[in-house]
């Protein structure tokens, strides 16, 4: 559990979802106007305010994509041939990447598998 009070779960691409006490079935015979009464009844899990969402921020979408890919800094970095310190720049959003760098960062999402053979054929 985190400083906040709540618990952050993670669930890669292709993973089955956690299993746990929900009851699917009579969630989905449920309206949407049921569901969010429930929703509403909870007192662990109410809304945030107005306040409170504008203080959250984005989670970079490097990051995102690193996260998705499994990888830590270091192996993103090395993999893909980018100094670790703008990396860590970009997912702190100290810094923004500029075109040809949101470029191959878009070949990389789109696949990353070619991208290292390319760039692996590169150092070779």
């Amino acid at each position: 559990m985190s400083k906040t009070g709540t618990t952050r779960v993670t669930v890669k691409s292709g993973d089955p979802l956690p299993t746990g006490g929900t009851d699917w079935a009579r969630l989905d015979a449920m309206t949407d106007k049921e569901v969010e009464a429930a929703a509403q009844s909870d007192p662990d899990a109410q809304p945030l305010t107005p306040a409170q969402l504008s203080k959250m921020r984005r989670v970079s979408r490097v990051k995102v994509l690193r996260q998705r890919l499994g990888m830590t800094q270091a192996e993103f970095a090395e993999a893909f041939h980018l100094p670790i310190t703008t990396l860590r720049d970009w997912e702190q959003r100290r810094s923004t990447p500029d075109a040809p760098a949101r470029a191959l960062l878009l070949a990389i999402e789109r696949d990353p598998g070619v991208m290292r053979r390319l760039l692996a054929e590169r150092a070779a």
